[in-house]
């Protein structure tokens, strides 16, 4: 399995828990992390490479070109960062051919293999939406976004590199933030949305990338199925979406114990 995550070191320690969780639940022994960063200190590196050694893991940091970037928007709303993930087909070695992009709020607590294996046909992305749980949000997106696809989160992303890098371009990305500024709310995944929104195979959220600020929903929406034993049974990703996440104190939600419980296995490790 090839996995791709983007981060800069405020994110170092969430990303350390997000990837034990993986080396638990789902790792297969042969896992290579790609890690895009710019200027990362050596010393938050080499806290990610020996977690990952601990597991039979590697890790690979990639130094993003500044070139890459002259001509991007930028500001504070705008990092360059937010355009890593976006250009990761254009960075990434071409001896890959495929790479699971993984945001470091999130906690894997099942298998990822049927997500890896996904036959993703004549598509180039795997994601989910949320659309089934916030249906008046999904309306906004597609009335100010303009597009006509499920809106998807691009927090969990299954990337066909072979396809991607014959229909993603820079100028195409730095294109649409300059004529789309005012419509961007989260503006890395407006852009994917935007531009490759139709490229994308839609998986299932609760599966894949379960919002856990939507419990009730999810329940109410399986007829009692995705209780809380039945998302520890069939759901892989848990998804700590928003500003507010469980490694603060003043989070409150059902699935912060389990998060502090890997969170605490982490740093005993």
């Amino acid at each position: 399995m090839k996995l791709l995550i983007t981060l800069d070191e405020n994110y170092i320690k969430p990303c350390k828990v997000m990837l034990y969780s993986l080396f638990l639940n789902s790792a297969d022994g042969d896992t290579e992390v790609y890690m895009l960063h710019s200027g990362m200190p050596s010393e938050k590196i080499n806290e990610l490479q020996k977690l990952c050694l601990h597991f039979g893991a590697s890790l690979n940091p990639i130094s993003m070109d500044k070139k890459l970037f002259e001509n991007a928007p930028s500001n504070k709303r705008y990092p360059k960062e937010m355009y890593y993930r976006l250009l990761s087909p254009l960075v990434l070695p071409d001896t890959l051919d495929r790479v699971l992009y993984l945001d470091p709020d999130i906690l894997i607590i099942n298998p990822l293999n049927d997500f890896w294996n996904v036959d993703l046909g004549e598509k180039t992305f795997a994601a989910a939406s949320h659309t089934g749980l916030t249906t008046m949000m999904n309306d906004v997106n597609y009335a100010r976004l303009k597009i006509e696809n499920e809106y998807f989160n691009t927090g969990v992303m299954l990337i066909d590199l072979d396809k991607a890098r014959k229909i993603v371009k820079k100028e195409d990305v730095f294109d649409c933030v300059r004529k789309r500024e005012k419509d961007l709310l989260l503006p890395d995944q407006d852009v994917f949305n935007i531009l490759y929104g139709a490229e994308t195979l839609a998986v299932p959220d609760e599966i894949w990338n379960y919002d856990v600020r939507n419990y009730g929903k999810y329940k109410i929406l399986s007829n009692g199925e995705y209780d809380l034993n039945g998302v520890m049974q069939n759901t892989s990703v848990l998804h700590f979406c928003g500003k507010n996440k469980p490694w603060k104190d003043n989070y409150r939600n059902k699935f912060k114990m389990l998060y502090l419980h890997y969170m605490n296995r982490c740093e005993r490790s």
